[in-house]
């Protein structure tokens, strides 16, 4: 296989776990009609997936490091696979939540590892960038097609033909990154503070999600836990020396602001849209925001390979405070606005972040980011969805300045 295939087929891994995060939402009144379940039952339903994926991803970061990333993928894939037709075949909706909830394992599983194989077959910085700005458009189209893929599977087959269409893509991309080998690095890993950390992010995510006061303390408890423990640990789940590396840490702040934006945003246009849309044409109407992302991440790709990650980021960020600020009064432009900011951001964040890891690194480092922007998102949906429309994206767009400023003067003393 050559190195364009393998880049694909480890696309098409993570084109999957995206897909999951938004598709089932528009299934989920045919959901209630077969399996019945209150409010909260379907809440969890979708959350129980983005719950664990969130929750896992610095773990899965370690593991792959610490096995082998091409092994790890593997294991992933093949789970997604067969979690989605146990997923499709379940009679319950508590046995549909439990099993979602193990999807997200899986997910989790996928990401750092697909993250760090890129980072072994593109060892040059310019390839890199462009092979990550590929992955970043074929993952893309995931967030693009996800809302109206969702209805039209629905309209075809049911909620169960949105679990179904996952084995296929599983499939075909085993076949295309076969083959492929990342050497393990050996690096210990100290499950005590990998699990007091899960743990943490499972709680703060959960207290975000429910608004329950319970795991806000639980959550309060476990950052005190976690920071003792990883003190203590040789193999910490959060190595100080990728934290240590000023490049990340900017990095990790502007992964958190792009996903509140986005997240958060999404979320309350989609209020407004649904007030008088249906399902397939509320997914049409974010077009201006989902199309970007599926196209401009090639686009970002060339130019981390001639300037480096730092010039699209910031480009990236200053859209979205833009389209943030403009979202509210013209939610086209607004969504338009964002979703070049995202695809201008995100690959080169990527980018950026894995280049500043340390070496054998690279799955930890992707890990945390991706784990540090699902808290993002989680944060911006909480947040911005008890706002006003208005008074929400102010929200954003302030973060998203933040971010770029600390972007723009630590960049510039490094």
């Amino acid at each position: 296989m050559s190195r364009a295939s393998r880049l694909f087929g480890l696309s098409l891994g993570y084109f999957m776990v995206l897909l999951d995060t938004t598709v089932l939402t528009v299934a989920l009144p045919d959901l209630h009609a077969s399996l019945g379940g209150g409010v909260a039952g379907l809440q969890w339903a979708v959350t129980g997936y983005t719950v664990t994926f969130a929750a896992l991803l610095l773990t899965a970061g370690a593991v792959a490091d610490r096995f082998g990333a091409h092994r790890v993928f593997a294991a992933g894939v093949v789970a997604f696979g067969v979690l989605s037709l146990l997923s499709a075949a379940a009679q319950t909706l508590p046995v549909l939540v439990v099993l979602r909830a193990l999807l997200g394992v899986a997910g989790a599983l996928c990401l750092p590892s697909s993250l760090a194989i890129i980072a072994r077959l593109y060892p040059d910085p310019a390839d890199r960038g462009r092979a990550l700005g590929a992955w970043a458009a074929i993952t893309g189209c995931a967030l693009a097609t996800g809302p109206v893929a969702g209805g039209l599977l629905v309209s075809v087959g049911g909620w169960r033909a949105v679990f179904l269409a996952n084995v296929p893509v599983a499939l075909l991309s085993l076949v295309l990154v076969r083959g492929v080998r990342v050497p393990a690095t050996g690096r210990g890993l100290d499950w005590r503070a990998q699990l007091v950390a899960c743990a943490f992010l499972a709680a703060l995510t959960d207290a975000v999600i429910d608004r329950r006061a319970v795991s806000a303390i639980a959550a309060g408890v476990l950052a005190v836990v976690m920071f003792l423990v990883e003190r203590r640990s040789a193999s910490p789940a959060v190595p100080g020396a990728v934290v240590a590396e000023p490049g990340v840490r900017r990095g990790l702040v502007a992964g958190a602001a792009v996903n509140f934006a986005l997240s958060g945003g999404l979320f309350v246009l989609t209020l407004s849209l649904q007030r008088h849309l249906g399902p397939v044409a509320t997914g049409l109407a974010f077009l201006p925001l989902t199309l970007p992302t599926a196209f401009n991440p090639l686009v970002t790709g060339r130019l981390v390979a001639r300037y480096g990650p730092r010039p699209p980021v910031l480009a990236g960020l200053t859209l979205l405070t833009l389209g943030c600020l403009t979202a509210a009064p013209v939610p086209w432009l607004g969504m338009l606005l964002i979703g070049f900011g995202v695809s201008f951001s995100l690959p080169a964040l990527v980018t950026g972040v894995v280049q500043a890891a340390p070496e054998g690194a690279a799955g930890v480092a992707s890990g945390l980011l991706n784990a540090v922007r699902q808290v993002g998102a989680t944060l911006g949906v909480a947040v911005m969805g008890g706002l006003a429309a208005g008074t929400a994206f102010a929200a954003a767009a302030a973060l998203c300045l933040v971010a770029g400023l600390i972007l723009a003067i630590g960049g510039r003393r490094s």
